[in-house]
């Protein structure tokens, strides 16, 4: 594949090194000339000097041919400008922008960006598998219908324990699929299923539903 990776920063760099590891014909633009030089002469000519927000640099950079771009900045703006040139303008099939501001995530993915990576996210991901009292984890995303699923985990104190399904009332366009519980099979809930504390409930729902999501099955 031919990747253009916006931004040289360490995780441009760094995503650069394992992709050409990977064989992936790669090319990496950095407004930096000294950031440039020196990923230039640590991986060989990859690095092209300029803005990957401006079309003449990305006209330079091949764009049109390219089978994926990912924007790594700093710079939330700058990734979002880089990603839907690249998809709009040159046609690129896939783009990936990195957010350091959770909060525009959701602003991306309108816009029409394929995949969005918050390294705040990320870590609350992993934060979520090391304290059982988080109550939400995102677990995948199903992009074309505008779908999450996720894990919301019952605190022993939660006011939903001992309520019935069917006495949990769910947004719109939510539905519980899977219980899993402590030494026991994971269980498809109905109507008639009660929650248990500690109940680990895989759930489908949408972005704007989520918050709704969570306060039903936490008795909020």
């Amino acid at each position: 594949m031919y990747i253009i990776i916006i931004g040289g920063g360490r995780v441009g760099y760094y995503l650069s090194k394992a992709l050409l590891n990977e064989g992936h014909e790669i090319l990496l633009i950095e407004k930096n000339p000294a950031v440039c030089d020196t990923i230039n002469d640590e991986l060989g000519s990859v690095c092209l000097r300029g803005d990957g927000c401006e079309v003449s640099t990305l006209n330079e950079a091949g764009t049109s041919r390219a089978d994926m771009l990912v924007a790594v900045t700093a710079d939330d703006e700058d990734n979002l400008v880089a990603c839907q040139l690249a998809k709009y303008k040159f046609k690129v099939p896939h783009t990936i922008a990195r957010t350091r501001n959770p909060k525009n995530e959701e602003l991306f993915k309108k816009l029409g960006i394929d995949v969005t990576i918050s390294s705040t996210n990320i870590i609350l991901e992993h934060i979520t598998e090391e304290v059982p009292t988080h109550p939400v984890t995102h677990l995948m995303e199903i992009r074309d219908r505008g779908l999450e699923i996720v894990e919301v985990r019952v605190p022993a104190d939660c006011p939903s324990v001992g309520r019935t399904v069917k006495d949990i009332i769910l947004p719109t366009g939510s539905m519980l699929s899977l219980i899993v519980r402590k030494s026991q099979k994971p269980v498809v809930p109905t109507a008639a299923t009660i929650l248990m504390a500690d109940d680990q409930i895989i759930a489908v729902t949408t972005s704007q539903t989520e918050e709704a999501l969570r306060a039903a099955l936490m008795g909020e």
